[in-house]
């Protein structure tokens, strides 16, 4: 007979399994001077050109975003959380133009400066908010976006959070759950991926660089041999990149609870946009997911309910493949890891 299904929320420290190690035995091991580093504070926004803005407009106002500002060549999109956008769009032809990191100080964009393919700091006077940018590369070409001084937004209304009645413990008692259907508003970006070709040497640019720290490593196996392939970066996940990830460079925002998620997805399925995969729960980030093709063919993600991590967190490693990558949901795309 088989063994009823069940759940729980469970110590870092036992989710990561038995290959882990601390941050800090990580950091002595790969020589990281933390003096040295550019210090990261978040992901604030995304950067992408697209040929139609009105298409990618309409597409992202399903997603769940809204507009802050607009002009004929540009646009911000927010979400109803602080940031001032979450997603800026240019009319180009089709590029990545990466993700932002809020990074701690001037000096921060100072010391980013005196980078090999750093540009020079630009005030950003026609965006919300503010502030100042400066954009440089990786070792794969990726554009990697740094800023400071953006003035903070009013936040908006924040959704209702649902009682839940469980078997012994019911306080939802004369109040029905209702829903109004519509897309799943976003509250802020939550992380992004890239694939390369330079596993070994984006790993080394990002956490000797800045301030990163890596919370999961996933390897393969060959003659007796690991080799890591992936690597996951928290709280929140605020960057991770893969090498064999097909749908990317793509995107993750946070929305607020699972039957948002639902409602958003359901929305955006009878608008007739293409789904990639979801909607489903993660194993690692443990975040619930659905992908989805946008109408210029980059790979948006929605998830609620991602995993927070500490300095307390261990590193953890194991082994890459698609039995790591949901515990539930639709099957994965055969495509999707090659």
């Amino acid at each position: 007979m088989a063994t009823a299904n069940k759940g729980a929320s469970i110590p870092d420290t036992v989710a990561v399994g038995s290959e882990q190690e601390t941050i800090e035995t990580w950091r002595h091991r790969s020589k990281i001077d933390q003096s040295s580093q550019i210090r990261l504070l978040k992901l604030a926004h995304m950067r992408y050109r697209h040929p139609d803005l009105e298409q990618i407009t309409a597409f992202l106002l399903d997603f769940g975003m809204t507009v802050a500002k607009r002009t004929d060549d540009e646009i911000w999109y927010r979400g109803y959380g602080e940031d001032q956008y979450v997603y800026y769009a240019r009319k180009r032809p089709k590029k990545f133009l990466g993700g932002t990191f809020a990074v701690e100080s001037f000096e921060d964009l100072e010391k980013a400066s005196q980078l090999p393919t750093a540009g020079n700091i630009q005030e950003l006077s026609d965006s919300p908010g503010g502030g100042f940018m400066l954009i440089l590369t990786d070792p794969e070409g990726f554009p990697i976006n740094l800023m400071f001084g953006q003035a903070q937004a009013d936040r908006g209304d924040y959704p209702d959070k649902l009682s839940i009645n469980y078997e012994e413990d019911e306080p939802r008692i004369r109040r029905f759950q209702r829903f109004k259907p519509g897309p799943a508003a976003v509250h802020k970006l939550g992380h992004f991926g890239v694939c390369t070709q330079q596993f070994d040497g984006l790993v080394d640019f990002y956490t000797n660089t800045f301030n990163i720290v890596p919370t999961d490593f996933l390897y393969v196996e060959n003659e007796g041999k690991k080799k890591n392939v992936a690597v996951l970066r928290g709280p929140s996940q605020l960057f991770h990149q893969h090498k064999c990830y097909n749908p990317c460079p793509h995107c993750s925002f946070e929305v607020h609870d699972f039957d948002t998620q639902k409602l958003g997805h359901q929305w955006l399925a009878d608008k007739k946009y293409e789904s990639v995969w979801g909607v489903g729960r993660h194993i690692l980030g443990s975040q619930i997911f659905d992908y989805w093709w946008d109408t210029t063919g980059n790979t948006i993600e929605h998830y609620a309910d991602g995993d927070l991590v500490n300095d307390q967190t261990p590193i953890g490693y194991g082994p890459a493949g698609d039995e790591s990558l949901a515990v539930w949901g639709p099957e994965v795309p055969a495509w999707f890891l090659n």
